[in-house]
């Protein structure tokens, strides 16, 4: 059985930073593509970046520049090191993942519980 589990959210001020962590278990981590996606309240929820198996890392336009995608095949975890933050990034983000090395859709199969994400002005 496939389990993700986010942590690291909370509430920051605008410019700040915070580092999300997302651990997997259940199957090999390091043969799928992890993706993290967030949802504001009122807002459907959105692609925010993802990471393949080999690596290969896409932003969404909103947060390239500013967001980092990371995996640690060791310790199967994927992170979100997120910088310079906006209060539009309020949100609750969540790691997915699904049966292929390269892609990570909003359907996705397996899907974390949520963090949340305050970003004041």
């Amino acid at each position: 059985q496939v389990q993700l589990v986010e942590s690291g959210g909370g509430s920051v001020q605008a410019g700040g930073s915070l580092r999300l962590s997302c651990a997997a278990s259940g199957r090999t981590f390091s043969s799928y593509a992890m993706g993290w996606f967030r949802q504001a309240p009122g807002k459907e929820r959105e692609w925010v970046a993802t990471i393949s198996a080999s690596g290969g890392v896409t932003y969404a336009d909103s947060v390239r520049g500013r967001f980092t995608i990371s995996r640690d095949n060791a310790k199967n975890t994927v992170y979100l090191q997120m910088n310079s933050l906006k209060p539009e990034d309020t949100a609750v983000y969540y790691c997915a993942s699904d049966s292929n090395g390269m892609e990570v859709y909003t359907n996705a199969k397996y899907w974390g519980q949520g963090t949340q994400v305050t970003v004041s002005s």
